[in-house]
């Protein structure tokens, strides 16, 4: 597996816990007050720390397994499907953020605004990484 490959995996991983811890927090805090919770720093705090600290263990691990390629610059073949999947993420966190903003046009709830784009911005990273995860595979599926 190329390192780049092993770094999406990591970061996906590392934006999947962390949004599920986030989205568990602000769900049940906001059945518990029966209306959308406010963002509060501290859970924003300890969402950043789950991604730091995963991808600093990660990182680390993944630079040790594969020493001579760890710094070696992108290739042709990387910048494209970095690039292809920064497409497609860009063009669902575009779609989340409109979506985003025609709820809050319907409820005027500011706290549920900045979940839902700040849970947009969660997706479309996950799914940048998701997708560089599935070039990664198909490309050395055809290569192989």
């Amino acid at each position: 597996m190329a390192f780049r490959e092993k770094t999406a995996w990591i970061m996906s991983v590392a934006l999947l816990l962390g949004g599920v811890f986030y989205f568990g927090v602000v769900i049940s805090g906001s059945q518990e007050l029966g209306a959308s919770m406010p963002p509060l720093i501290p859970v924003v705090a300890v969402y950043g720390g789950i991604l730091a600290i995963i991808a600093i263990i990660g990182h680390v691990a993944a630079a040790l397994t594969s020493l001579k390629t760890a710094n070696d610059p992108m290739d042709e073949r990387e910048r494209a499907i970095t690039a292809r999947a920064r497409s497609l993420a860009d063009s669902v966190m575009g779609i989340g953020i409109l979506i985003s903003c025609g709820l809050y046009l319907l409820s005027y709830d500011g706290n549920q605004l900045f979940h839902l784009v700040f849970g947009t911005l969660m997706v479309s990273q996950f799914l940048h990484y998701a997708a560089q995860i599935v070039l990664f595979r198909a490309q050395s599926a055809v290569a192989d």
